[in-house]
Protein backbone atom coordinates (compact mmCIF):
# COMPACT_ATOMS: atom_id res chain seq x y z
CA UNK A 1 0.00 0.00 0.00
CA UNK A 2 1.43 3.44 -0.49
CA UNK A 3 0.72 6.76 1.23
CA UNK A 4 -0.21 10.60 0.77
CA UNK A 5 0.37 13.65 2.84
CA UNK A 6 -3.97 14.39 3.59
CA UNK A 7 -3.75 17.96 2.01
CA UNK A 8 -1.51 20.10 4.29
CA UNK A 9 -1.22 18.68 7.02
CA UNK A 10 1.48 15.80 7.92
CA UNK A 11 -0.91 13.31 8.48
CA UNK A 12 -0.12 10.31 6.43
CA UNK A 13 -3.37 7.84 5.21
CA UNK A 14 -3.56 5.09 2.71
CA UNK A 15 -4.99 6.09 -1.19
CA UNK A 16 -7.43 3.48 -0.62
CA UNK A 17 -9.69 4.40 2.10
CA UNK A 18 -12.21 1.88 3.71
CA UNK A 19 -15.64 3.16 4.07
CA UNK A 20 -18.09 1.23 6.39
CA UNK A 21 -21.13 2.38 5.09
CA UNK A 22 -22.58 -1.20 4.58
CA UNK A 23 -21.22 -2.23 7.76
CA UNK A 24 -24.49 -3.53 9.54
CA UNK A 25 -27.45 -3.26 7.08
CA UNK A 26 -25.99 -4.98 3.95
CA UNK A 27 -22.84 -7.10 5.38
CA UNK A 28 -23.10 -9.13 8.61
CA UNK A 29 -21.05 -7.66 11.91
CA UNK A 30 -18.76 -11.19 11.11
CA UNK A 31 -17.97 -10.26 7.82
CA UNK A 32 -17.52 -6.57 8.36
CA UNK A 33 -14.51 -7.48 11.29
CA UNK A 34 -13.39 -10.12 8.35
CA UNK A 35 -12.86 -7.01 6.24
CA UNK A 36 -11.56 -4.47 8.69
CA UNK A 37 -8.97 -6.89 9.67
CA UNK A 38 -7.86 -7.88 5.76
CA UNK A 39 -7.87 -3.69 5.14
CA UNK A 40 -5.32 -3.53 7.74
CA UNK A 41 -3.50 -6.55 6.76
CA UNK A 42 -2.67 -5.26 3.57
CA UNK A 43 -1.63 -1.29 4.62
CA UNK A 44 -4.87 0.46 4.42
CA UNK A 45 -4.72 2.55 7.97
CA UNK A 46 -7.57 4.96 7.07
CA UNK A 47 -10.93 4.17 7.86
CA UNK A 48 -14.37 6.33 7.37
CA UNK A 49 -17.75 6.32 8.31
CA UNK A 50 -20.47 8.05 9.75
CA UNK A 51 -22.78 8.68 13.05
CA UNK A 52 -25.74 8.01 10.69
CA UNK A 53 -24.88 5.11 9.00
CA UNK A 54 -26.84 2.20 9.97
CA UNK A 55 -29.64 1.78 7.42
CA UNK A 56 -33.08 -0.27 8.37
CA UNK A 57 -30.83 -0.78 11.53
CA UNK A 58 -30.98 2.44 12.67
CA UNK A 59 -28.74 5.31 13.21
CA UNK A 60 -25.38 4.71 14.70
CA UNK A 61 -24.75 1.25 13.88
CA UNK A 62 -22.26 1.53 11.80
CA UNK A 63 -20.20 3.22 14.56
CA UNK A 64 -21.24 0.69 16.79
CA UNK A 65 -19.74 -2.30 14.83
CA UNK A 66 -16.68 -0.57 13.76
CA UNK A 67 -16.24 0.04 18.27
CA UNK A 68 -16.77 -3.51 18.70
CA UNK A 69 -13.97 -4.54 16.42
CA UNK A 70 -11.58 -1.93 18.33
CA UNK A 71 -12.63 -3.50 21.31
CA UNK A 72 -11.30 -6.28 20.77
CA UNK A 73 -7.95 -5.47 20.30
CA UNK A 74 -6.83 -1.91 21.47
CA UNK A 75 -3.57 -2.18 19.55
CA UNK A 76 -5.77 -1.80 16.57
CA UNK A 77 -7.09 2.08 16.72
CA UNK A 78 -3.04 3.27 17.36
CA UNK A 79 -2.10 1.52 13.65
CA UNK A 80 -5.68 3.57 11.52
CA UNK A 81 -6.57 6.85 10.92
CA UNK A 82 -10.33 6.98 12.30
CA UNK A 83 -12.49 9.23 10.25
CA UNK A 84 -16.18 10.00 10.57
CA UNK A 85 -19.09 12.62 10.18
CA UNK A 86 -21.43 14.93 12.25
CA UNK A 87 -24.53 16.81 10.62
CA UNK A 88 -26.82 14.11 9.55
CA UNK A 89 -30.12 13.47 11.73
CA UNK A 90 -29.62 11.46 14.70
CA UNK A 91 -33.36 11.20 16.23
CA UNK A 92 -37.00 13.55 15.92
CA UNK A 93 -35.33 15.76 18.29
CA UNK A 94 -34.87 19.17 16.14
CA UNK A 95 -31.59 20.04 17.53
CA UNK A 96 -30.34 16.51 17.04
CA UNK A 97 -28.82 17.64 13.55
CA UNK A 98 -26.92 20.30 11.60
CA UNK A 99 -23.69 22.00 13.00
CA UNK A 100 -24.98 23.87 15.68
CA UNK A 101 -22.34 24.27 18.35
CA UNK A 102 -24.40 22.20 20.79
CA UNK A 103 -25.19 19.44 18.49
CA UNK A 104 -21.27 18.74 16.86
CA UNK A 105 -20.24 18.98 21.20
CA UNK A 106 -23.06 16.35 21.52
CA UNK A 107 -22.96 14.08 18.47
CA UNK A 108 -18.91 13.65 18.78
CA UNK A 109 -19.32 12.53 22.34
CA UNK A 110 -22.14 10.13 20.86
CA UNK A 111 -19.80 8.71 18.57
CA UNK A 112 -16.70 8.37 20.90
CA UNK A 113 -18.56 6.14 22.66
CA UNK A 114 -20.45 4.03 19.73
CA UNK A 115 -16.42 3.71 18.45
CA UNK A 116 -15.16 2.76 21.90
CA UNK A 117 -12.29 5.10 21.55
CA UNK A 118 -11.33 8.27 23.10
CA UNK A 119 -10.40 10.35 20.21
CA UNK A 120 -11.19 10.79 16.51
CA UNK A 121 -8.47 11.73 14.15
CA UNK A 122 -10.65 13.15 11.33
CA UNK A 123 -13.82 15.16 12.22
CA UNK A 124 -16.11 15.29 9.12
CA UNK A 125 -19.04 17.80 8.71
CA UNK A 126 -21.06 15.45 6.38
CA UNK A 127 -22.67 18.03 4.63
CA UNK A 128 -23.37 21.93 4.87
CA UNK A 129 -25.81 23.91 7.04
CA UNK A 130 -26.18 27.40 6.03
CA UNK A 131 -27.92 28.22 9.50
CA UNK A 132 -24.53 27.53 11.29
CA UNK A 133 -22.09 30.74 11.16
CA UNK A 134 -18.41 29.69 10.31
CA UNK A 135 -17.47 31.38 13.63
CA UNK A 136 -19.75 29.04 15.24
CA UNK A 137 -18.31 26.10 13.65
CA UNK A 138 -15.15 26.68 14.53
CA UNK A 139 -15.60 27.67 18.07
CA UNK A 140 -16.89 24.15 18.69
CA UNK A 141 -14.13 22.87 16.41
CA UNK A 142 -11.57 24.54 18.66
CA UNK A 143 -13.36 23.19 21.88
CA UNK A 144 -13.47 19.25 20.71
CA UNK A 145 -9.67 19.88 19.69
CA UNK A 146 -8.77 21.35 22.98
CA UNK A 147 -10.66 18.37 24.90
CA UNK A 148 -8.65 15.88 22.62
CA UNK A 149 -11.47 14.83 21.13
CA UNK A 150 -10.81 15.18 17.72
CA UNK A 151 -7.14 15.96 15.98
CA UNK A 152 -8.44 17.33 12.50
CA UNK A 153 -11.56 19.17 11.26
CA UNK A 154 -12.38 17.50 7.57
CA UNK A 155 -15.31 18.82 5.19
CA UNK A 156 -17.47 16.60 2.79
CA UNK A 157 -19.93 17.25 0.33
CA UNK A 158 -18.79 20.96 0.52
CA UNK A 159 -19.59 22.94 -2.59
CA UNK A 160 -16.22 25.22 -3.54
CA UNK A 161 -17.70 28.23 -1.85
CA UNK A 162 -18.03 27.06 1.33
CA UNK A 163 -14.67 25.32 1.29
CA UNK A 164 -13.47 28.91 0.44
CA UNK A 165 -15.41 30.58 3.39
CA UNK A 166 -14.56 27.89 6.01
CA UNK A 167 -10.84 28.59 5.50
CA UNK A 168 -11.17 32.03 5.44
CA UNK A 169 -12.42 32.24 8.32
CA UNK A 170 -10.11 29.65 9.60
CA UNK A 171 -7.78 32.69 10.61
CA UNK A 172 -4.38 31.33 12.30
CA UNK A 173 -6.10 27.62 12.70
CA UNK A 174 -4.77 24.62 10.18
CA UNK A 175 -8.21 24.54 8.97
CA UNK A 176 -10.04 22.41 7.00
CA UNK A 177 -7.98 19.49 5.98
CA UNK A 178 -9.98 17.41 3.34
CA UNK A 179 -13.09 17.38 1.07
CA UNK A 180 -14.82 14.14 1.15
CA UNK A 181 -16.59 14.50 -2.41
CA UNK A 182 -18.54 12.55 -5.09
CA UNK A 183 -16.20 12.17 -7.71
CA UNK A 184 -15.76 9.37 -10.53
CA UNK A 185 -15.22 8.93 -14.05
CA UNK A 186 -18.67 8.92 -14.54
CA UNK A 187 -19.21 12.25 -12.29
CA UNK A 188 -16.59 14.58 -12.51
CA UNK A 189 -18.85 18.01 -11.83
CA UNK A 190 -16.08 18.07 -8.51
CA UNK A 191 -13.57 19.34 -11.18
CA UNK A 192 -15.34 22.99 -11.85
CA UNK A 193 -15.16 24.17 -8.43
CA UNK A 194 -14.46 22.13 -5.67
CA UNK A 195 -10.71 20.46 -6.66
CA UNK A 196 -9.67 24.19 -7.54
CA UNK A 197 -11.03 25.39 -3.93
CA UNK A 198 -9.24 22.79 -2.08
CA UNK A 199 -6.14 23.36 -3.89
CA UNK A 200 -6.07 26.81 -3.24
CA UNK A 201 -6.35 25.88 0.25
CA UNK A 202 -4.21 22.70 0.13
CA UNK A 203 -7.45 20.80 1.24
CA UNK A 204 -6.71 16.92 0.05
CA UNK A 205 -9.32 15.60 -2.01
CA UNK A 206 -11.17 12.18 -0.70
CA UNK A 207 -13.58 10.68 -3.68
CA UNK A 208 -16.59 9.07 -2.67
CA UNK A 209 -18.71 6.18 -5.00
CA UNK A 210 -15.76 6.20 -6.88
CA UNK A 211 -17.27 3.14 -9.06
CA UNK A 212 -20.31 5.09 -9.45
CA UNK A 213 -22.65 2.80 -6.95
CA UNK A 214 -21.52 -0.15 -9.11
CA UNK A 215 -22.07 1.39 -12.45
CA UNK A 216 -18.00 1.44 -13.23
CA UNK A 217 -17.56 -2.00 -11.86
CA UNK A 218 -18.27 -4.14 -14.72
CA UNK A 219 -20.66 -7.14 -15.38
CA UNK A 220 -20.03 -8.90 -12.40
CA UNK A 221 -21.08 -6.49 -10.45
CA UNK A 222 -24.70 -6.26 -11.84
CA UNK A 223 -25.69 -9.57 -10.79
CA UNK A 224 -26.24 -8.46 -6.94
CA UNK A 225 -26.42 -4.70 -5.02
CA UNK A 226 -27.30 -1.70 -6.58
CA UNK A 227 -26.77 -2.76 -9.69
CA UNK A 228 -30.12 -4.18 -10.00
CA UNK A 229 -32.00 -1.01 -8.44
CA UNK A 230 -34.36 0.39 -11.27
CA UNK A 231 -32.31 3.92 -11.11
CA UNK A 232 -29.03 1.97 -11.73
CA UNK A 233 -30.50 -0.08 -14.70
CA UNK A 234 -31.26 2.81 -16.28
CA UNK A 235 -28.35 4.56 -15.94
CA UNK A 236 -26.44 1.54 -16.86
CA UNK A 237 -28.80 1.78 -20.23
CA UNK A 238 -28.01 5.44 -20.75
CA UNK A 239 -24.38 5.02 -20.55
CA UNK A 240 -24.37 1.59 -22.47
CA UNK A 241 -22.39 2.73 -25.35
CA UNK A 242 -19.33 4.62 -22.72
CA UNK A 243 -19.40 1.52 -20.14
CA UNK A 244 -19.02 -0.60 -22.95
CA UNK A 245 -15.76 1.30 -24.50
CA UNK A 246 -14.48 1.40 -20.99
CA UNK A 247 -15.14 -2.16 -20.96
CA UNK A 248 -13.21 -2.82 -24.06
CA UNK A 249 -10.26 -0.49 -22.56
CA UNK A 250 -9.64 -2.31 -19.45
CA UNK A 251 -9.73 -5.74 -21.19
CA UNK A 252 -6.91 -4.46 -23.52
CA UNK A 253 -5.14 -3.82 -20.08
CA UNK A 254 -5.83 -6.83 -18.82
CA UNK A 255 -7.06 -5.04 -15.21
CA UNK A 256 -10.65 -5.08 -14.19
CA UNK A 257 -13.29 -2.16 -14.49
CA UNK A 258 -13.17 -1.71 -10.40
CA UNK A 259 -9.35 -1.10 -10.77
CA UNK A 260 -8.84 0.89 -13.29
CA UNK A 261 -11.94 3.03 -12.06
CA UNK A 262 -9.56 3.55 -9.01
CA UNK A 263 -6.45 3.93 -10.81
CA UNK A 264 -7.73 6.98 -12.62
CA UNK A 265 -9.26 8.65 -9.63
CA UNK A 266 -5.52 8.19 -7.79
CA UNK A 267 -3.49 9.64 -10.87
CA UNK A 268 -6.04 12.77 -10.93
CA UNK A 269 -3.88 15.99 -9.37
CA UNK A 270 -4.71 16.42 -5.50
CA UNK A 271 -6.52 13.68 -5.05
CA UNK A 272 -5.10 11.80 -1.56
CA UNK A 273 -7.55 8.71 -1.40
CA UNK A 274 -10.20 6.91 -3.07
CA UNK A 275 -13.07 5.39 -0.12
CA UNK A 276 -13.77 1.71 -1.00
CA UNK A 277 -17.13 0.12 -0.33
CA UNK A 278 -16.75 -3.55 -0.59
CA UNK A 279 -19.73 -5.89 0.48
CA UNK A 280 -17.34 -8.62 0.76
CA UNK A 281 -14.09 -9.95 1.34
CA UNK A 282 -13.44 -10.73 -1.94
CA UNK A 283 -14.62 -7.48 -3.20
CA UNK A 284 -11.77 -5.93 -0.98
CA UNK A 285 -9.08 -7.85 -2.02
CA UNK A 286 -9.72 -7.66 -5.96
CA UNK A 287 -8.56 -3.90 -5.93
CA UNK A 288 -5.65 -3.46 -3.24
CA UNK A 289 -3.39 -3.39 -6.23
CA UNK A 290 -5.37 -0.53 -7.69
CA UNK A 291 -2.71 2.06 -6.22
CA UNK A 292 0.11 0.16 -7.79
CA UNK A 293 -1.44 0.53 -11.62
CA UNK A 294 0.31 3.15 -13.89
CA UNK A 295 -1.69 5.02 -16.57
CA UNK A 296 0.14 6.42 -19.12
CA UNK A 297 -0.97 9.76 -20.82
CA UNK A 298 -2.44 7.49 -23.74
CA UNK A 299 -4.55 5.60 -21.57
CA UNK A 300 -5.77 8.52 -19.48
CA UNK A 301 -6.56 10.54 -22.77
CA UNK A 302 -8.48 7.67 -23.77
CA UNK A 303 -10.46 7.71 -20.62
CA UNK A 304 -11.60 11.15 -20.81
CA UNK A 305 -12.58 10.52 -24.72
CA UNK A 306 -15.36 7.96 -23.13
CA UNK A 307 -15.96 10.13 -19.79
CA UNK A 308 -15.26 13.59 -20.96
CA UNK A 309 -14.65 16.56 -18.19
CA UNK A 310 -17.29 18.96 -17.26
CA UNK A 311 -14.96 21.79 -17.56
CA UNK A 312 -10.94 22.32 -18.41
CA UNK A 313 -8.59 19.75 -16.58
CA UNK A 314 -7.51 21.01 -13.70
CA UNK A 315 -4.32 22.33 -12.91
CA UNK A 316 -1.21 20.87 -11.60
CA UNK A 317 -1.31 20.89 -8.08
CA UNK A 318 1.95 22.80 -6.20
CA UNK A 319 1.49 20.79 -3.06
Amino acid sequence: MTYRQLGRSALKVSQLCLGTMNFGPRTSEAESFGILGAAVEAGINFIDTANQYGGRLGVGTTETILGKWLAQDRGRRDRIVLATKVHEPMSDDINDRGLSARHIQMACDASLKRLQVDHIDLYQMHHIDRLAPPEEIWQAMDRLIAQGKITYVGSSNFPGWKIAQLNEKAGSRLGLVSEQSLYNLVERRAELEVLPACREYGVGVIAWSPLAGGLLAGRAAAETGRRQTNDMKRAAAARADQLARFAGLCADLGETQSAVALAWLLHQPGMTSAIIGPGSLEQLTSVLHAPEIRLGAEVLAKLDAIFPAVGPAPEAYAW
